[in-house]
């Protein structure tokens, strides 16, 4: 009986353990998204808005932080531009666009 105990604490333990470092695994289309915000667009992001996670101030665009936009807003803006924002459509595939509005909504908590 003890060893039945131990056996299912030390599973216990071990899927604790476990289970905390597959959440710690970054998760590759955030890293993407983020490394484009800060510097890998063109323009990049970060020059113009303000995003706490990627340490980005610009004051040229709105504060992402503040304005918490969804993935379907963040999409269009990337796709058709905005206002002094422009297009990405011709510079950013589908997939880099994505890794974007992924990250910004995971760094927001965007459309909550």
């Amino acid at each position: 009986m003890k060893h039945v105990v131990l056996s299912a604490v030390a599973a216990a333990l071990w899927m604790g353990v476990a289970g905390a470092s597959f959440a710690a695994d970054p998760d590759p289309q955030l890293e993407k998204g983020k490394a484009l915000f800060i510097s890998d667009a063109a323009p990049a992001c970060a020059v113009c808005h303000t995003l706490k996670d990627a340490g980005a101030a610009g004051t040229i665009g709105p504060d992402l932080d503040e304005l918490k936009a969804d993935a379907p807003r963040i999409k269009k803006v990337l796709q058709e531009g905005m206002g002094v924002m422009p297009s990405f459509a011709d510079s950013l595939d589908e997939a880099s666009m994505d890794a974007i509005v992924a990250y910004v909504v995971h760094a927001t908590g965007g459309g909550k």
